[in-house]
């Protein structure tokens, strides 16, 4: 089966302007199989935690590090993925961070602040932004209404912005990102399921509350290159390169859920779950 992969044009953007859409990376068939599976999946419910934004607004989510043989490891590995991440990052081998769920349902799911990841990662010594990247794949629809990530254009070479408490989350000073956005284009990424999202790790963004009738489900995967290894993070997962599996895996793996042998991040570590 071929499948929508990363080209030329992809790594300029990305490049230029700190993101990159891929339209209809992951089939129709692949994304319902993914979507379908993550809300029946036990695991990821007893998992999920809650973070509220400034506005008590709860945003839900659950995280983890390994990737397995279940199905969302089966996508985080795929070669369509980890060969976009080579492609965009350079030389160095393609480690897997964590992964998460985000479960933003309707009416009550909350924002996220304003922040770069690298904002979080830099707290745990990785010392080098260019060697990370984070990659979304819409597993629902994402429009305006139901609260799709907003990113600044080009913000992603003002280098590592200053960052504190919003809420319970970690959020970038507002003065910083009101220059920005004074000086920069703000843009809506909406997108259709199977549509992925890649961007860099000190690219700006947020999304707002969910005030719409409509879920909008997302995974995220963090990657690294084994060179980056963190100095005050002892998790192994950022610096072991990834076994990639072929693409058609996904829907070979036949919708197999997470293990209660993975490693989840726990709540009261929130600190660090980006």
């Amino acid at each position: 089966m071929s499948h929508q992969a990363i080209t030329n044009q992809h790594a300029r953007e990305y490049h230029d302007n700190g993101y990159t859409i891929v339209r209809g990376m992951f089939t129709p068939q692949e994304t319902e199989l993914l979507y379908q599976t993550a809300l029946e999946d036990e695991l990821v419910r007893k998992n999920a935690f809650d973070l509220n934004d400034q506005t008590g607004k709860k945003t839900k989510l659950t995280l983890w590090y390994k990737p397995g043989d279940d199905i969302y490891g089966l996508l985080t590995r795929s070669k369509r993925m980890v060969d976009g991440v080579q492609t965009l990052l350079g030389k160095g081998e393609v480690c897997h961070y964590h992964s998460k769920l985000m479960q933003k349902e309707p009416r009550v799911g909350g924002a996220w602040e304003w922040h770069q990841d690298y904002g979080y990662w830099y707290k745990s010594g990785f010392l080098f932004p260019d060697a990370m990247i984070s990659v979304m794949v819409a597993l629902s629809e994402a429009t305006v209404e139901n609260g799709c990530l907003q990113v600044i254009k080009g913000s992603h070479k003002l280098g590592r912005v200053e960052h504190g408490f919003a809420g319970e989350q970690v959020g970038a000073k507002m003065e910083y990102v009101n220059a920005c956005l004074e000086r920069m284009e703000l843009v809506y990424v909406e997108l259709k399921p199977g549509d992925t999202l890649f961007f860099h790790s000190n690219i700006l963004h947020r999304s707002e509350a969910n005030n719409s009738d409509r879920a909008r489900w997302s995974m995220i995967s963090a990657y690294n290159l084994s060179y980056n290894k963190p100095a005050f993070d002892d998790n192994q997962s950022s610096i072991t390169p990834i076994t990639m599996v072929d693409d058609d895996a996904i829907l070979a793996g036949k919708g197999s859920t997470l293990s209660d042998q993975s490693d989840f991040l726990q709540k009261q570590n929130d600190v660090a779950l980006k």
